[in-house]
């Protein structure tokens, strides 16, 4: 190539590279989008009969939702006993037929009680949690939702519903000493969750997380990347009970690393709140919060009918 050519030739190409980075520099940066997933709690509320995990995987997999979020409960898994050789093929099953329906699993929601005197009783819910981290880490479930657990001087779980989550200490003990119980156990469960790669996702789901100030005391006092707060729009109850406390949700949603999202066709299970999902959605937006909200149906409507409508809402107010 002489001078002259290989001078035009140069000019051409830093021509066109300089047209492809204008381009590029007037194209809107993309925003990472929120993505939906479906908590298999939704189409049953432990009320006979049971819907199975496979049912609602099928589901999700029709309705276009990224993910399942699996109650712990609902799964063919006795939840207190240790693991088997069945259990386990059964968990891979159902990991295969997630990925061959083109859906992940986004979170898996667990009871314990942490918020307990007995020692024993407090070392049993740690090993159970710990048990579950294995499920979630078998499965390739990144989160796992924890709770405090309750006082149990509600006469059930009825009652302490008509009592709006607010229940008194047990005798001789108060929440000073339920707080370090709580912490202790959730520390004592980190590595373990580090170990499978699970974020524990610490729920304002009753207990001393029933208010947005007990569940940062937990979560700021441990302060450790595998664990996180589980945003659930419904559990947080003020007077007069009938919408979302948009407030205290704000409060949480820095620390939120998954949002579970109630809607309420038919009238509640317990309780019926009116939530603004499109406030929901500014609030997640000004954090940048960009993981997973899944929808939590916990209405009395068919969910068939329920859920595909909630899901509409959801789209259209976190896009």
């Amino acid at each position: 190539m002489n001078r002259r050519n290989f001078l035009k030739n140069s000019a051409t190409g830093l021509t066109a590279s300089l047209a492809a980075s204008s381009f590029a520099a007037e194209e809107p940066p993309r925003k990472p989008r929120v993505k939906l997933g479906l908590c298999t709690y939704s189409y049953w509320h432990f009320h006979d009969p049971r819907v199975s995990v496979e049912t609602v995987i099928e589901k999700a997999s029709k309705f276009g939702v990224e993910a399942v979020d699996l109650l712990h409960r609902q799964m063919d898994i006795p939840e207190r006993e240790p693991l088997t050789a069945g259990h386990r093929s059964y968990l891979r099953k159902l990991k295969r037929q997630a990925y061959l329906q083109g859906v992940s699993f986004c979170c898996m929601s667990t009871h314990q009680r942490f918020l307990d005197p007995d020692v024993a009783a407090v070392a049993a819910e740690i090993e159970h949690t710990k048990k579950c981290i294995e499920i979630c880490g078998l499965l390739g479930v990144p989160a796992m939702r924890i709770n405090t657990g309750q006082w149990r001087t509600s006469k059930d779980f009825d009652d302490l519903m008509a009592h709006h989550g607010i229940e008194p200490a047990m005798p001789g003990h108060n929440d000073e000493e339920g707080f370090k119980w709580c912490i202790d156990a959730i520390q004592a469960c980190l590595p373990k969750a580090e170990e499978c790669g699970v974020i524990l996702a610490l729920e304002n789901h009753w207990g001393l997380a029933r208010t947005a100030a007990g569940l940062l005391r937990i979560v700021n006092a441990i302060n450790s990347p595998w664990l996180g707060v589980l945003m659930d729009t419904g559990n947080f109850l003020t007077p007069p009970y009938e919408t979302a406390d948009y407030d205290q949700l704000a409060k949480i949603a820095p620390k939120a690393v998954y949002v579970q999202a109630k809607t309420y066709f038919g009238g509640g299970e317990w309780y019926t709140l009116d939530i603004d999902y499109t406030r929901i959605a500014r609030i997640l937006a000004d954090v940048n919060y960009t993981g997973y909200v899944a929808l939590e149906f916990e209405g009395k409507e068919d969910p068939d009918v329920a859920v595909p409508k909630s899901l509409e809402i959801l789209r259209k107010a976190l896009s």
